[in-house]
């Protein structure tokens, strides 16, 4: 296997395109392997690298079903599921919390 082609930030050539941009469009990569990367240079840390894939290979990304669509609200439940108090906070718990804001913060009153 040959290294891969390596482009500065923002000058790749048309016809690759990264993950979001595929999903942007519609489209995903379908099990092709990655074709070029980019590189942003950074001055005191190795450079940040986005790898590409080529859009004439790509395919169009799968519909949601039903089921995968009830097993994503399952789980973006579960995000919003207090493990303290076993309520919906209403928002996505933070990870560094592990519990909804009144759990964590007993003492503080609540406007």
């Amino acid at each position: 296997m040959g290294a891969l082609p390596v482009f500065r930030w923002r000058l790749a050539p048309d016809g690759y395109a990264t993950r979001r941009q595929l999903r942007a469009r519609g489209l995903r990569p379908g099990g092709q392997p990655v074709a070029a990367e980019l590189q942003r240079p950074r001055r005191r840390r190795g450079p940040l690298v986005a790898y590409l894939y080529r859009v004439d290979l790509a395919v169009p990304v799968r519909p949601m079903t039903p089921a995968r669509r009830a097993a994503l609200a399952k789980a973006n439940r579960a995000r919003r599921t207090c493990l303290a108090c076993r309520r919906d906070a209403g928002y996505v718990i933070p990870s560094a919390l592990g519990t909804c804001v009144p759990c964590a913060y007993p003492d503080s009153e609540t406007p």
